[in-house]
């Protein structure tokens, strides 16, 4: 099984978080490919970035079409996914909608651990594009402006798991999802000190997206996901194009 995990963000380091996690999880006969964003910012906090970052995902997984039987978009927030649905014929994942069907799997009730305030309506309205909202306890985030992207982790390790923490003793969460990213593999870091289940996203995402391919469910032909129609186009990445012809 050959799946491809593409980051939406410009990020070479968070690329390489993602990595780590997804081929610390995947079953050994899964093959992983790995794709950055061409363009974008170097991590999506905004409703507009996440525009860029859908479309740099489709650019991005375009130029591996037809060498992937599953595609992973490794961002929360899941920027571009319904439109990536529709324009490719297998299992497409995005990491918000994984960590939540794990999350619901494991509890009643969950709680979001962001990496910026900024970020904190944006996923609330993902939250409820899923249909979740009355089962999110709360969403607690970072205040403190990031050094680096890449090393969010080590830098805030103690606000992290002390968010974590408030959410389950003052929100009610039964799971935790730590979320983003730049936060892949935290989970793993966390178990045992959170005194509920912690979910992360990119393992959440490469399990699932494995299911389904294995499930074999057959391709959308009709229905909202169908193909997009052709039509006249101009200016679009060459490999892009060729999908929608």
């Amino acid at each position: 099984m050959n799946l491809l995990i593409v980051n939406p963000n410009i990020s070479e380091s968070v690329t390489d978080l993602i990595h780590a996690e997804a081929l610390r999880t995947a079953s050994p006969e899964t093959n992983i490919t790995m794709a950055t964003a061409p363009f974008g910012v170097a991590y999506i906090e905004t409703r507009f970035e996440a525009l860029v970052g859908g479309y740099a995902t489709a650019c991005a997984a375009a130029e591996h079409a037809g060498k992937f039987d599953g595609l992973v978009v490794a961002a929360f927030g899941d920027p571009g996914l319904a439109g990536l649905k529709e324009l490719f014929d297998v299992p497409v994942v995005g990491m918000t909608e994984a960590a939540l069907a794990s999350a619901c799997l494991l509890g009643q009730r969950f709680s979001i651990i962001a990496i910026s305030h900024r970020i904190e309506a944006w996923y609330r309205e993902c939250v409820a594009s899923n249909g979740l909202s009355s089962r999110l306890a709360s969403i607690r985030s970072l205040q403190e402006p990031l050094r680096d992207i890449g090393s969010v982790q080590e830098d805030h390790a103690a606000r992290l798991e002390e968010l974590s923490l408030q959410a389950v003793r003052q929100d009610g969460a039964d799971v935790i999802i730590v979320a983003g990213a730049p936060l892949a593999g935290l989970a793993r870091s966390l178990k045992g000190r959170i005194p509920v289940p912690v979910v992360d996203g990119v393992s959440s995402a490469v399990r699932h997206c494995e299911s389904l391919v294995a499930l074999q469910p057959g391709s959308t032909r009709q229905g909202s996901f169908a193909r997009p129609p052709r039509k006249p186009n101009a200016g679009l990445p060459p490999a892009l194009a060729q999908l929608l012809a």
